[in-house]
């Protein structure tokens, strides 16, 4: 089996790595893969957007695709890939077929980034227990941990957890994020452990300055005003949360941060209730090193959660909740504080910004944490021991595995129907 020389990674979005713990984590792969001499290809048929990273500068070469064209099978036919890595699973599903067919030895790899169907499954418990608590919708409490099994007999059923699991079988490799998402997929779904790697790679990287406790002044909260769950803790903070921290701490801001804040974000800007929101910052860590206490009251989500990680990095203290820290600490003493309800996440909030002493033990904490858990160089040889393992054992793998033989049978047979469809449909509209 040949060794890995020539990468293509096929995005779902151009990688921003000041937007979203993604794009950070979709840099740090790229980073890693160039170091090891690989030639790598990025290709997206998404907007280029004006936060994207600089890949040339990195030595990626960018390439532009199109959906459901016939000119992606030329393209990754002539570039003959090593290994084609998909970015999140319905880019599997629009571009899987065609790799199989232009490049059927190529290794294929699926980064899921954090399980959608966890996600959403976990967003559709919270809108129905909003729907019953009416007046309480904004009480932390309405979502709490629930079982591998209870959340399996959940997902189950749904469209995005059948296609999710779906693409994780068709694919040679698939990245898991989150430690509880692997225990889910392999003793909910049943998924073989040989199809699965943890890799929670992220840009945990030093942070340049960390001021001292009497030198921060203010909350912070961070996150892309995008993704769901960080919308949901925004509009969490501003009806229940922030104005109880607000009358025992009447001098107190709290600065929302994030990129693409919507008009109804902004519109929630209340400087006189010290409810800061401030949008884009071009250095995240500049922002939380100048924070006291970091506030992600998260009620769903999946995957791990590098603003988090971005505050034990910063020596910010942070109180979340146990969706929010999920597979970040193991079994060591969060570096902040953990609170599934609203008065318990507000007295916390409050003590660590008052009390010094617990701030510090806070910090010492998560600096534990990344000493002991993220480490880059550790994840990063553990991805490429993973991958040539993989290929290694490719051809013996996929003997082994006809589920996904079956479901790439399928599956592929109807998305490459569609897709063929739309491309007639488009090329005669011309």
């Amino acid at each position: 089996m040949a060794s890995l020389q020539k990468i293509l990674v096929i995005g779902s979005v151009w990688p921003e790595p000041a937007s979203s713990a993604a794009g950070a984590r979709m840099l740090e792969m790229l980073e890693l893969f160039r170091a090891q001499s690989w030639e790598v290809v990025f290709a997206s048929a998404a907007s280029l957007s004006s936060h994207r990273a600089p890949l040339a500068s990195l030595g990626v070469q960018e390439k532009v695709i199109e959906l459901n064209a016939d000119s992606f099978d030329d393209f990754v036919r002539a570039l003959e890939p090593d290994m084609v890595v998909f970015d999140r699973f319905y880019t599997e599903e629009q571009f899987g077929w065609r790799v199989e067919k232009s490049c059927p030895h190529a290794l294929r790899v699926l980064d899921t980034v954090d399980l959608h169907c966890l996600r959403d499954g976990r967003e559709q418990m919270l809108k129905k227990n909003r729907a019953a608590a009416k007046e309480q919708e904004y009480m932390l409490d309405l979502v709490s941990q629930t079982s591998i099994q209870t959340l399996f007999h959940a997902l189950a059923k749904d469209d995005v957890a059948q296609r999710e699991i779906a693409a994780i079988y068709r694919c040679d490799l698939s990245l898991i994020a989150s430690e509880f998402e692997i225990e889910l997929l392999r003793t909910g779904f049943s998924v073989p452990a040989s199809l699965l790697h943890h890799c929670k790679l992220m840009r945990v990287r030093a942070c340049a300055e960390r001021p001292a406790f009497e030198t921060r002044a203010h909350f912070i909260s961070i996150g892309n005003f995008r993704h769901a769950p960080n919308w949901d803790a925004v509009l969490c903070l501003k009806q229940s949360i922030w104005p109880n921290i607000r009358q025992a701490l009447p001098q107190a801001e709290l600065h929302l941060v994030g990129a693409y804040p919507p008009p109804k974000a902004t519109a929630l800007h209340a400087p006189a209730q010290g409810f800061l929101v401030q949008g884009w910052a071009e250095n995240a860590h500049q922002v939380m090193a100048h924070a006291r206490v970091c506030l992600a009251p998260l009620r769903f989500g999946a995957g791990v959660k590098g603003k988090l990680a971005d505050a034990m990095v910063c020596g910010t203290p942070s109180v979340t909740t146990s969706i929010g820290a999920e597979s970040m600490h193991g079994e060591m003493a969060w570096g902040g504080a953990i609170a599934d309800d609203n008065a318990n996440f507000v007295r916390a909030a409050i003590d660590l910004f008052q009390n010094e002493d617990k701030w510090r033990e806070a910090q010492q904490r998560g600096d534990a944490i990344i000493a002991q858990r993220w480490q880059a160089e550790v994840m990063g040889r553990a991805l490429l021991s993973a991958l040539d393992s993989a290929r290694q054992q490719q051809q013996e793998k996929r003997l082994n595995n006809f589920t996904g033989a079956m479901l790439r049978h399928h599956q592929h047979r109807s998305n490459q129907y569609f897709s063929q469809w739309i491309a007639l449909k488009n090329a005669s509209a011309r």
